[in-house]
C-alpha cells in the first residue's frame, strides 16, 4: 500500500479509537489491533503530529504513582473523521470505476 495513504489512514484510525473516549498509547494500539496492526514505533510519531495539527490533545493522569499520557479529540480531529467518511465515498466510486470492467466481464 501506499505510504502516503497509509499515513493518513492510521492517523484517521488513531482518532476514531479516541472519538468516544479518551485513551493513552498502550490501549489505543490494543483497541485498533483487530482492525488495523501498529506498533508503538508507530503510534507515538502519529500522536504527537495529530496533538500539533491541533486533531488531538494530551494531558497526563496519575496511574499507580506513574503518570499517565491520556489524549482527547479536538472539535478538529472529529471533523478530520467526518471529511475522510466524505472522502471514502468518492475512493469507493473511484475503485468501482477502475474496476469495473473486471466485474463485468465475470
Amino acid at each position: 500500500m501506499d505510504m502516503q495513504i497509509k499515513r493518513g489512514l492510521l492517523d484517521v484510525c488513531v482518532l476514531a479509537a479516541i472519538k468516544n473516549a479518551d485513551s493513552y498509547g498502550y490501549q489505543i494500539i490494543k483497541d485498533m489491533s483487530p482492525y488495523v496492526e501498529i506498533s508503538e514505533s508507530t503510534l507515538y510519531p502519529i500522536l504527537r503530529r495529530l496533538e500539533s495539527g491541533e486533531l488531538l490533545r494530551a494531558y497526563s493522569v496519575e496511574h499507580n504513582g506513574r503518570l499517565r499520557k491520556y489524549y482527547s479529540i479536538t472539535e478538529l480531529g472529529r471533523k478530520r473523521i467526518s471529511d475522510f467518511a466524505e472522502e471514502w465515498k468518492q475512493i469507493v466510486s473511484v475503485y468501482e470505476f477502475i474496476t469495473k470492467e473486471e466485474n463485468d466481464g465475470e
